[in-house]
């Protein structure tokens, strides 16, 4: 039964993320009258995260151009907004949320849209020229040692670690990349697109070791000066950025008794227990195809799991909808434009169906267990898009052209 016009309802949203926000969008579009509150620990209004590692670092983005909305659009939601204070724990039983300030919202449902923190490495909390890039204020301390053309090691062959280094180097910064999968990116890509990228990182002037694990990082006077590897060899830097991964922020729920593992886990609605929600890069939901519980970090998908739990929300417990999707990723680097349909990690099978790595313009798929899982796009951004359908129907395997 929809809840749409109680005015009496009150739904509880922490998270002032992407995520959060598109909650609090769907819930007013459909009609929701309720109180909807937005907690944030943040001091900004939403803003969006994959441009802090492409258009903000290089300095071509204002940070005022991150803003999801505007001032003046938010206020028109009618929220109760609370930005610059963390949540701190929550009373599943007594509907509650507490709050860093001592005060504490009452729910009739709440949202936990929190998302992750940088993974960092053991040792260099508090080193001022170790850099992780989650936040706006990371991206706008690493950008000042990129505008001053210092140089750069970058821990980390993922998206954070390959786009900041692309950035960097254009930028006129020495870059040293170190990973330690067998090329960039592979783990996402496989090592055939991965050997492609670091072929494209080199030629920019990028050194790249692979394969290799950090062991620590020296410091002198609150300062790193070098990376040590596994194998001994040291590499010196003005500076280090940190691009390992990301944690789901779930501490301040350790004593609510939700079921909390990878983030916090959902039933298919994205419900984690009677009136509470997940949704963006902190939810884990059972894949619809493998049954694996299992979390998107991507803008999109935080956007559309935001706005499927309003619709859950105002359905009422019987009538919520399993939430499905293609996930949707992009990654400017130099003159690439790469693009992924669905999930490419653990596939056991992946092809080049369009064009080829020596022109840097292709679509490959992925597959595991002969279904169809992904379906990537350099510089093929017309051609993926054909893909995409077959990716949501996640038939068989085939290797020719959409």
């Amino acid at each position: 039964m929809s809840t749409a016009g109680d005015t009496g309802r009150s739904v509880v949203v922490v998270g002032a993320s992407a995520a959060g926000l598109a909650v609090a969008e769907g819930l007013r579009a459909a009609g929701f009258a309720g109180r909807v509150a937005l907690i944030g620990a943040e001091d900004h209004l939403p803003y969006d995260r994959p441009p802090l590692s492409k258009q903000l670092l290089s300095g071509a983005w204002s940070p005022e151009r991150l803003a999801l909305r505007q001032s003046a659009e938010v206020d028109a939601l009618g929220l109760d907004l609370r930005l610059g204070v963390a949540a701190t724990g929550v009373d599943v039983a007594g509907r509650r949320v507490a709050l860093a300030d001592g005060s504490s919202y009452a729910y009739d449902d709440l949202v936990v849209a929190t998302g992750t923190r940088a993974r960092r490495l053991p040792g260099t909390e508090g080193l001022a020229n170790v850099h992780v890039l989650r936040t706006l204020e990371d991206a706008l301390a690493l950008r000042e040692t990129v505008a001053a053309r210092r140089s750069l090691v970058v821990v980390g062959g993922g998206f954070v670690g390959a786009e900041a280094a692309a950035v960097a180097r254009t930028a006129g910064c020495e870059v040293t990349l170190v990973t330690d999968t067998p090329q960039p990116m592979s783990d996402a890509l496989g090592e055939e697109l991965g050997a492609m990228l670091r072929a494209v990182h080199e030629e920019h002037g990028v050194r790249i070791e692979t394969g290799v694990l950090v062991d620590r990082v020296l410091a002198a006077e609150g300062r790193a000066s070098a990376v040590v590897l596994a194998d001994g060899r040291r590499i010196g830097a003005d500076a280090v950025l940190v691009g390992i991964g990301a944690i789901p922020r779930t501490e301040w729920l350790a004593d609510s008794g939700l079921p909390l593992g990878d983030g916090v886990v959902c039933d298919p609605c994205l419900r984690a227990a009677p009136g509470v929600w997940a949704a963006g890069d902190i939810a884990a939901w059972p894949d619809p195809a493998t049954g694996a519980l299992h979390r998107v970090e991507h803008r999109t998908n935080a956007g559309e799991q935001g706005l499927a739990v309003a619709r859950n929300i105002l359905a009422g417990p019987g009538n919520a909808r399993p939430f499905t999707s293609v996930p949707y990723v992009w990654s400017d680097q130099y003159e690439l434009k790469i693009q992924i349909y669905g999930s490419t990690r653990g596939a056991d099978d992946i092809t080049v169906v369009e064009g080829d790595t020596a022109s840097r313009r292709l679509v490959a798929v992925y597959g595991r267990e002969g279904r169809l899982r992904a379906a990537v796009g350099v510089n093929m951004i017309r051609a993926l898009r054909g893909y995409r359908p077959r990716v949501a129907d996640g038939g068989p395997l085939e290797r020719s052209a959409a």
